[in-house]
């Protein structure tokens, strides 16, 4: 049942939201005339499809729309009896990071990759609390700590780019609750988060709510922390409210169909079995990756070696899907940078299609580039802000000389918008005007539009909602099929997982806990850390 509202009046009242974009292409409408409410102390989650317009509501009550978006003159955003949208930009800013945060989908564009972490979190502790800095370094340390990032004295001395993307949204989600605001705006706050530290990051959230009267407006896919977290939910597709109403109402007799239909998405089935005797297509034995970090003051300089690949072997056979899960920060994304040499391993050899190319340098491997392909956990980052999807998906065409003529490529570049069901007039559109889970579709189709042999999926389906999960799943599958492709699948999500990979090999603090068929180590893992995983994912948010 909705826990009482502390208060009649609502916290925030949003009243025919309307927001419009202007392309290249026209005007694209991504929220139409929607209303809702946020009540003093409750949870209120927003759900829907990528694209459904629900970041885009966030951020238009925030302040932070992209300069091509306008809003209706009808719309009021009425925060505390104040209108957000008539506040003068020192006033917004006032309010802003103070009275109302928001935690970001994509942790690595809204951290400053030239300042340290724990400079960041201080900023904003300093700029709207009267406190020394000093004071401020331990109130870091302090929320770093209650946020669980391990050695918190040590990470806020480190740059983003050296934080694990579960451990970079928890800097955000620090940082958000820094000034205790009113209202937190979390956008896919558990997103790059391993399913173990979801729970703990949610139950977080649940507790400073309680001890606050803390309103939280959640914007996710994830409908199991829905059902597990919210007072109230609004569904949403193409910018409109289909349904809203108590979590409970929604989730046991649901009006719309669409409704409906999200409610029972969910990943399913299982990889094709493959035959005996297909031969390996790429293979790492040995493996070492050791990063060094460096701490503490100018004059009491300290180095500490951080073991993020430890002597782990692995190989992939043709055809094959091989999941690596673990918690964040265990060693996943690294071994698979580190497999296709886009990170260099400390040792161990690797071998694709039976050679040996551990050793070879920049240029010699720039050759298997095509055949080695990589889709990355934050496809904001990884997407050029300045170039349209044409040029994004057919950049690696022209570089490598794929294709006889620009109307070659050009029908490359839409046979695999296609595939990712994008729209032929995404073509001419900036990665900004998508959502988070079209930006991901965009790095997959450029990814497939090379044809390779082998790809690196870094959580491919983490930024995605669930209806659109299984299609993308399908996707991959239809593609392995195709072109006997072959995927190293790194994720947190053990549906996907188990939906999808034929092996799965477990790690923590970069050494293998377990490994073998999917199906066994999901349905009867042996070690403690694999069952904690497995209950976590497959369980808690059933």
């Amino acid at each position: 049942m909705p826990k009482p509202r502390v208060s009649e009046a609502p916290l925030l009242d949003v009243k025919n939201l309307s927001v419009r974009f202007r392309t290249v292409g026209g005007t694209l409408t991504a929220v139409q005339n929607s209303s809702f409410q946020v009540f003093q102390g409750e949870t209120l989650a927003i759900v829907g499809e990528s694209g459904s317009g629900k970041s885009v509501s966030a951020r238009a009550i925030m302040r932070m729309l992209a300069e091509n978006a306008t809003v209706s003159k009808d719309t009021v955003v009425l925060f505390k009896g104040r209108d957000l949208l008539k506040l003068s930009e020192i006033e917004i800013q006032q309010v802003r990071g103070d009275r109302i945060t928001m935690i970001f989908q994509e942790p690595l564009t809204s951290l400053n990759p030239i300042y340290r972490v724990g400079d960041q979190v201080s900023e904003i502790i300093l700029r709207h609390r009267k406190i020394s800095k000093k004071n401020a370094k331990l109130e870091v340390v302090r929320l770093l700590k209650e946020v669980q990032i391990p050695d918190p004295e040590a990470r806020a001395s480190q740059y983003p780019h050296q934080l694990s993307g579960g451990q970079r949204q928890r800097v955000m989600i620090a940082m958000a609750l820094a000034n205790e605001p009113d209202l937190l705006i979390a956008d896919e706050p558990t997103t790059a988060l391993d399913v173990t530290v979801q729970a703990e990051i949610l139950s977080l959230l649940k507790e400073l709510q309680k001890s606050h009267g803390m309103a939280i407006m959640l914007i996710t896919h994830d409908l199991g922390v829905v059902r597990k977290t919210s007072d109230r939910v609004c569904v949403m597709r193409r910018g409109n409210i289909l349904e809203q109403g108590a979590a409970e109402q929604i989730f046991n007799s649901p009006k719309h169909p669409y409704t409906k239909h999200l409610i029972d998405s969910e990943p399913s089935g299982q990889p094709d079995p493959l035959s005996d005797g297909v031969p390996e297509i790429i293979r790492g034995t040995g493996m070492k990756t050791v990063f060094k970090i460096k701490h503490g003051s100018f004059l009491n300089r300290k180095t500490l070696d951080l073991v993020a690949v430890n002597d782990l072997s692995l190989a992939v056979r043709a055809g094959e899907t091989l999941g690596i899960v673990g918690e964040s920060g265990s060693g996943k994304s690294t071994l698979g940078m580190s497999l296709i040499r886009l990170q260099e391993p400390t040792a161990g050899e690797i071998s694709f299609q039976g050679r040996r190319i551990d050793k070879l340098r920049k240029k010699q491997l720039r050759p298997l580039r095509t055949d080695l392909q990589v889709v990355f956990q934050d496809p904001f980052s990884s997407l050029n802000p300045r170039m349209i999807v044409r040029q994004i998906v057919g950049e690696g065409l022209v570089v490598n000389n794929i294709g006889a003529s620009g109307k070659e490529r050009e029908k490359l570049v839409r046979e695999a918008l296609d595939e990712v069901q994008l729209e032929a007039d995404s073509l001419d559109r900036f990665p900004n005007e998508f959502s988070g889970g079209q930006r991901q579709r965009i790095a997959i189709a450029r990814a497939m539009v090379m044809r390779p042999k082998f790809i690196l999926l870094d959580e491919p389906t983490s930024a995605l909602d669930l209806s659109i999960q299984a299609q993308i799943i399908d996707l991959l599958r239809d593609l392995r099929r195709k072109h006997d492709l072959s995927y190293l699948f790194i994720s947190h999500d053990l549906k996907v997982v188990k939906a999808l990979c034929h092996r799965v090999i477990v790690m923590r603090d970069g050494n293998v806990v377990e490994q073998g068929r999917t199906a066994d180590v999901l349905e009867n893992p042996k070690t403690d850390y694999t069952k904690r995983l497995v209950h976590a994912a497959l369980d808690m948010f059933a």
